[in-house]
């Protein structure tokens, strides 16, 4: 399973959404099942990439704080290949024009709370799903919550019990700190204030090192990252996979990657 915050051709600014787009397709070929969750952003064309709204599966409320947002699901055939993606949706959180910053580029003040409903709903869509995924990919910072939620909140669902986590890092999008809920909204039951302690610092590179800490394995997305990122992944002795060049020879040596982790020993 591929869990991202941007993927091609439905969004396409980094490296990330080529990625997204390409190893599918490559995974498919090896015989491999897998599904895609995205954010619905509101830069999606829902016409031109014809998503529609999946019944069975939208409707589940995901608890925020005293609040409960509803999530709606929407779903799209990658072009030129049968694989699912399905979009997260909800009108408050990405019902707008814009990803991560408006027209004049100015950082959304509820990314935070956008994040969190994000990675809470994905969480929650695999287990409606009742589809064990033997991996989950996790693609950018919006994801970075999703790994905490498998170890802790999450450890004893049956859906997830035999699945391994991997993250890909990709160099730092935000220089902004996320707003003051994120630390109270981020919480779920199971998880401590200890658990939380890593993503506290609400800034990029700290979720970033939060995602790795609970990762099974990380996977560097671009060319540069930040040192204390490096750093971190190297003092975790987390297993790591380099940068290189989009090719089917890299692509190889995704699939290699993941083989090792399913194989490993938790």
């Amino acid at each position: 399973m591929i869990i991202s915050q941007e993927i091609s051709p439905y969004l396409d600014y980094t490296n990330m959404g080529k990625i997204c787009n390409a190893l599918p397709k490559h995974l498919l070929n090896e015989g491999v099942e897998m599904r895609i969750l995205t954010p619905r952003f509101g830069n999606v064309n829902e016409r031109r990439h014809k998503l529609h709204e999946v019944v069975r599966l939208s409707g589940i409320n995901i608890v925020m704080g005293d609040d409960d947002m509803p999530l709606i699901i929407k779903v799209a055939s990658l072009p030129s290949v049968r694989i699912q993606v399905y979009f997260l949706d909800n009108e408050e959180f990405f019902g707008r024009k814009y990803d991560f910053r408006d027209e004049k580029e100015k950082f959304y003040p509820d990314n935070a709370e956008r994040m969190i409903f994000f990675c809470k709903g994905a969480m929650e869509i695999v287990k409606k799903f009742a589809w064990p995924p033997d991996l989950i990919h996790c693609h950018g910072w919006m994801t970075s919550l999703i790994p905490l939620y498998m170890k802790t909140a999450y450890k004893k669902e049956p859906v997830f019990l035999k699945s391994k986590i991997v993250s890909s890092i990709y160099k730092n999008d935000f220089k902004e700190t996320l707003n003051k809920n994120f630390g109270t909204l981020g919480k779920a039951d199971g998880v401590t204030v200890k658990d939380f302690e890593l993503f506290k610092p609400a800034t990029n590179t700290a979720l970033l090192e939060g995602a790795i800490n609970y990762s099974d394995g990380v996977i560097l997305g671009d060319e540069e990252t930040d040192k204390a990122v490096l750093d971190f992944i190297k003092a975790k002795k987390k297993p790591k996979l380099d940068f290189g060049n989009l090719d089917e020879d890299y692509l190889v040596d995704y699939v290699e990657f993941y083989k090792k982790l399913m194989t490993a020993k938790k």
